[in-house]
């Protein structure tokens, strides 16, 4: 499969989307690109903004299974992942499979379950497979959790461990819609339904998925990649000696990695078959805004970990354009 086959192909799905959601241009990007470059998506946003709808609606266009797991604070971990029942008739126990077998997973309000729920979720977001009674089942292909924060609501809340946000490759920032988009929201929702056609399949995007890992990178893009989150753990190296103190932890290797991944599905989403600086530039802030952990004194004065990134971003430059299109050829 060549990128600027699957270029149409992804536009025909996209188009079956934006049917049903309206705008969130942003959003279903980057949801295209964790299920291309096969990681998992943090999405921020107050309710209402059609996260849920987005991940339904996809999931219906290429034939998927879908699952909606509300966070509550009385949820256990087997709530996630399953368990073992014992069967009187058969005098046998079976295994009951829980809602995180299906191709994409949306864990609604994640931060609003204790520590232990939240660590169920650890090892099928990095080993795709889940252990019950010490045998292991692994989830289908393809696999994403696409787990929703509210950023309004803080009591009754736990803080997400760092060794579970590390594991998201992207935090996606969801905005209110403008009032022309909100316009249309009304009149679609207040109308007649609009049918969703299933136009590719979870084989023709495993098959893509492929397709994305060969696409070309240049190393100079990883090195500029490394050499961004390298910034993240010693600003100075970027020229940014006043930010060091604003900085408590940094990006960690995963960072990199994923900025390259999410990169090389971005280009192939644009009809390419080799990676751009400007497709590693256009993730670098969502790969990196959960990753870096601003200091107690950059939140007294005003400063978020998306300010301090952004700074990064403008401060490393990266590689000559000239250089990538004649090693491509």
């Amino acid at each position: 499969m060549t990128a600027g086959g699957a270029h149409s192909g992804l536009e025909h799905l996209l188009y079956e989307v934006k049917k049903v959601v309206v705008g969130q241009d942003h959003f279903l990007e980057r949801v295209m690109v964790a299920l291309l470059a096969g990681g998992h998506l943090l999405v921020e946003g107050v309710p209402g903004l059609a996260k849920t709808l987005t991940v339904a609606t996809l999931a219906k266009t290429m034939r998927g299974s879908f699952k909606r797991i509300q966070f509550t604070p009385d949820l256990v971990p087997a709530d996630l992942t399953g368990t073992r029942i014992f069967n009187q008739k058969d005098s046998e126990f079976l295994t009951m499979l829980g809602p995180v077998f299906a191709n994409l997973v949306l864990a609604d309000e994640i931060n609003r379950a204790p520590a232990k729920v939240q660590s169920a979720l650890l090892e099928v977001m990095q080993e795709r497979q889940v252990t019950i009674a010490g045998q292991s089942y692994p989830v289908p292909k393809p696999f994403v959790v696409m787990a929703t924060q509210n950023p309004i609501e803080i009591e009754g809340t736990y803080a997400l461990p760092e060794a579970q946000v590390d594991r998201f490759m992207m935090k996606i920032l969801v905005g209110y819609p403008s009032e022309e988009e909100e316009f249309v929201i009304v009149q679609r929702v207040t109308g007649e339904q609009t049918p969703v056609v299933p136009v590719t399949s979870t084989d023709e995007l495993l098959e893509m998925q492929k397709a994305v890992r060969k696409l070309y990178v240049d190393p100079s893009l990883m090195i500029y990649a490394v050499k961004l989150v390298a910034a993240t753990r010693a600003p100075e190296k970027a020229g940014l000696h006043q930010y060091q103190r604003f900085i408590q932890y940094g990006a960690s290797p995963r960072a990199s990695i994923a900025m390259i991944e999410a990169g090389r599905a971005l280009a192939f989403m644009r009809g390419r078959d080799y990676v751009l600086p400007v497709d590693v530039m256009d993730v670098a802030a969502d790969v990196l805004r959960h990753r870096l952990v601003p200091s107690y004194e950059a939140l007294s004065e005003g400063l978020t970990s998306d300010t301090i990134v952004n700074q990064i971003i403008r401060s490393v430059p990266p590689p000559i354009l000239e250089t990538l299109r004649a090693a491509s050829q």
